[in-house]
């Protein structure tokens, strides 16, 4: 590493490290953020990191200082007002914007910014509202105040022509091109004439549009041309009709991305209105954004609810108000974050010392130096592994480019590995990454090649945001975006592209045996010359009576529709829904017939509650309300084959308890074992892990005698007189990382990224397989013979 150090250093000495500095990054990061250590973070477009001197200084000032609510004339409130005076010239010094021709208005976040503008905006019938595709979804919505008012709105592409700016030296409108997307318009409405043809005349000296776009795109990172902001206020964008030219555009510039390494420089590109978060830059305080606003474009705003702080003066009982003046208090509702404000400082502290363009040049050298290395990382096929949205091929060395890399992986074979098992990876490996299409649901699909029907059948097919689709029908539903910040180091780049080459590119691979094996394949035991494995028992059997709680081994337990019998029946559900856990519970009686439907992990359930004084025992217990329930014989059920996607069919045939996948889990304590002996051997540090027992899987049966992963292939297999199908592997998550000691809750990254290194296929990390009971197919419970498992009962397995 130390010899691509150096040749990283080589090229990007200059740009990296802040060399004109106090300190070096390298020192910053070790100094000021012991709490990475171990880490490597890469979401710094969604959250930047506060420094450990900051939070000192910001606790130091709020215990040395008194500051009372700005609303007053006491000396704590005027030491406040000082504060949030000062602080409101600090942001429109950082965006250089002149106090004689802008405002500073706090407010919770860029969103609450946003709002504020569309709830304001003085819209009309004949108003536009025009914004490009590449935005977030919180400029999006401004789209719901302009469509009510009557106004049109319109999402337009924007093309521009590097070359011509370089030939002509000055912004033109020839310099861009606009491909404008279907009109929105309510009520069946003639569409607007200034939003006709894709052009920005208008019909009205008293009509007001809007334009927004944001300065550096969350999704891909492209950054847009600031000099659309003359060109749109003057009407120039593209070829206008020969009509008459009236009416007036305003621009809006989103700057949540952006403005942490290249804010707009207001006096250059006088925008109307700028939103950003100050958590965007430097960390803390959250839950304070700010929106900058041309005195002439506030003179407009049509604000019609007031609060504390907004009025002059105001009567009780007839309607007689007085509004303030000052457009600060005019349009800042109630008492402002005065504490959160009063902190700025010393965050922009930080960022004054380093400069923003030596912030960009770091992050970018960075970007410049993972982006180059992703494009060149080619599978043993010579095939590419990394795709990379929003980049120009001619752009990959450009410092100017933006901190943000988007991307997604493909396999050798040309299929896509999901974001989701990007993200698994990347937890179990130590880095911090952002996957989904970051609300911004018009860059997403202008990137990925979704099509209007792609997202609704998507939805249809029950995508929604957060959710674990990551690839429907061959296509990616999202990416995956690292980020870098000012804080980043060249170690954090090179420990990603050691996960990427490690993780995700085929090569060969050496096994004990001899043999080759393919990166990313399982390598399944061929046992088609075996059909029945005589030597094989069952070691185990427990139930858990309540989901995700303290289960129970038995030495003998009957089989039912759906399962073992009384697995999995109840759950604790929290006030929001949630499913909670709980080490050991009983069987109760109080049973009440409430039925309702509840939603567990994306299935519908129907349920029996029991009465008040069971949940409030439950409630008591665990310290938080719930509601205790047991699953009712509906038919939950699912099919015991797999779709053309992988995934297990929801179907009518095998009834289902509170059961994620399959009916029961098998582990193979050989299985186990083998596990056990790759986390015992080093892992090249020199530390050893923990090892884990077959209960840390949360099995329903044991079994042993066989060898390592021979159940893999088991289609059929049958103990005493029962009968049972493999519904396949058992894709596993984080919670086999967490064990109990002592009453408390330890977790690791094992031994689940051991399991990855060896046990991954398609995106699933596999350990032990699901089982159906066969003679619960019909789901009729009372058609259900009723049979036993005992333990030290034979196992006959079938690969066929």
């Amino acid at each position: 590493m130390e010899q691509s150090r150096e040749e990283f250093l080589e090229q990007f000495g200059g740009d990296y490290g802040y060399p004109d500095a106090p300190r070096g990054v390298d020192q910053m990061r070790a100094a000021d953020f012991k709490r990475l250590q171990g880490t490597v973070y890469l979401d710094h477009a969604g959250a930047a990191l506060y420094s450990e001197p900051q939070m000192a200084d910001v606790v130091k000032d709020l215990t040395s200082n008194f500051y009372g609510n700005p609303h007053s004339q006491s000396d704590s409130s005027m030491a406040a007002t000082d504060q949030v005076t000062a602080a409101r010239h600090q942001v429109l010094k950082y965006f250089n914007a002149s106090p004689r021709d802008y405002k500073c208005i706090f407010t919770s976040g860029a969103t609450a910014a946003l709002k504020l503008v569309g709830e304001c905006f003085p819209w009309s019938r004949e108003s536009c509202y025009m914004y490009t595709m590449e935005n977030h979804n919180s400029v999006l919505g401004i789209r719901e105040y302009a469509l009510s008012k009557g106004a049109t709105a319109l999402a337009v592409d924007i093309e521009e022509d590097k070359g011509l700016e370089k030939n002509h030296g000055s912004p033109s409108s020839g310099l861009f091109k606009i491909s404008r997307h279907s009109n929105q318009r309510r009520g069946g409405d003639v569409l607007s004439q200034n939003c006709q043809n894709g052009s920005l005349s208008t019909v009205s000296e008293n009509n007001w549009n809007l334009f927004a776009f944001p300065s550096e795109c969350n999704f891909s990172g492209q950054k847009f041309n600031l000099n659309l902001v003359k060109l749109i206020k003057e009407g120039n964008l593209v070829g206008l009709p020969s009509q008459q030219q009236q009416g007036q555009w305003m621009v809006l510039i989103d700057a949540a991305k952006g403005c942490a390494t290249e804010p707009p420089n207001l006096d250059v590109y006088p925008a109307d209105f700028v939103v950003c978060s100050f958590y965007k830059i430097f960390g803390y305080p959250t839950g304070l954004g700010a929106l900058i606003i041309k005195n002439e474009a506030a003179s407009l705003l049509n604000k019609t609810y007031f609060s504390g702080g907004t009025v002059a003066a105001s009567i009780a009982d007839i309607d007689f108000v007085q509004k303030r003046k000052n457009i600060e208090q005019v349009l800042e509702d109630g008492t402002i974050s005065f504490l959160s404000i009063a902190s700025l400082r010393h965050g922009f502290k930080i960022i004054e010392m380093l400069t923003t363009s030596a912030i960009a040049r770091h992050t970018s050298s960075l970007a410049t130096y993972v982006r180059k290395k992703m494009l060149d990382m080619k599978h043993r096929n010579k095939k590419n592994v990394c795709i990379i949205y929003g980049l120009e091929p001619s752009k990959v060395a450009d410092l100017k480019t933006s901190p943000t890399i988007t991307f997604n992986l493909k396999r050798e074979d040309g299929t896509w590995f999901g974001y989701r098992e990007v993200e698994k990876l990347a937890s179990l490996s130590g880095i911090h990454l952002r996957t989904g299409c970051f609300c911004n649901p018009g860059a997403c699909a202008k990137y990925l090649g979704l099509s209007h029907s792609d997202l609704v059948s998507n939805f249809e097919a029950g995508h929604v945001c957060w959710d674990d689709n990551d690839v429907i029908k061959g296509k990616p539903t999202g990416a995956v975006r690292i980020s870098f910040g000012y804080i980043s180091t060249y170690q954090d780049a090179e420990e990603f592209l050691k996960f990427l080459q490690s993780s995700f590119v085929s090569k060969p691979i050496a096994s004990s045996n001899g043999h080759a094996l393919s990166m990313n394949t399982l390598n399944l035991v061929d046992n088609q010359s075996q059909q029945v494995v005589p030597d094989v028992r069952l070691k185990s059997i427990i139930i858990y009576p309540v989901k995700s709680c303290q289960g129970f081994s038995m030495q003998s337990w009957p089989l039912a529709a759906g399962g073992l019998k009384y697995d999995r029946e109840w759950l604790l559900q929290g006030s929001g829904g949630e499913i909670l856990t709980q080490k050991k519970i009983s069987l109760l009686e109080n049973l009440i017939h409430l039925t309702a439907e509840v939603d567990v992990y994306g299935q519908r359930y129907e349920v029996e509650s029991y009465d008040e004084k069971v949940n409030t025992w439950f409630s008591e217990a665990i310290g938080r309300h719930c509601t205790f329930m047991r699953c009712s014989s509906s038919k939950n059920s699912f099919c015991t084959s797999t779709g053309k996607n992988g995934r297990l069919c929801r179907d009518t045939r095998s009834k289902l308890n509170f059961v994620n996948e399959g009916q029961l889990l098998l582990i193979s304590e050989e299985s186990v074992s083998d596990l056990n002996s790759r986390l015992s051997s080093s892992n090249g540090n020199g530390k050893q892990h923990d090892l884990v027992d077959a209960m840390r899987f949360r099995p329903n049966i044991v079994i042993s005698g066989s060898t390592p992963y021979r159940e893999d292939n088991w289609k059929r297999l049958h103990i005493g007189d029962a009968y049972f199908t493999s519904m396949g592997g058992c894709n596993r998550c984080q919670m086999i990382n967490l064990h109990q000691n002592a009453g408390q809750v330890i977790k690791s990254k094992e031994p689940l990224a051991t399991l990855a290194s060896y046990r991954r296929e398609k995106g699933k990390i596999l350990f032990g397989v699901l089982l159906n009971y066969e003679d619960g197919l019909s789901g009729q419970e009372e058609t259900v013979t009723e049979r036993w498992l005992q333990v030290g009962q034979e196992v006959h397995a079938s690969t066929e």
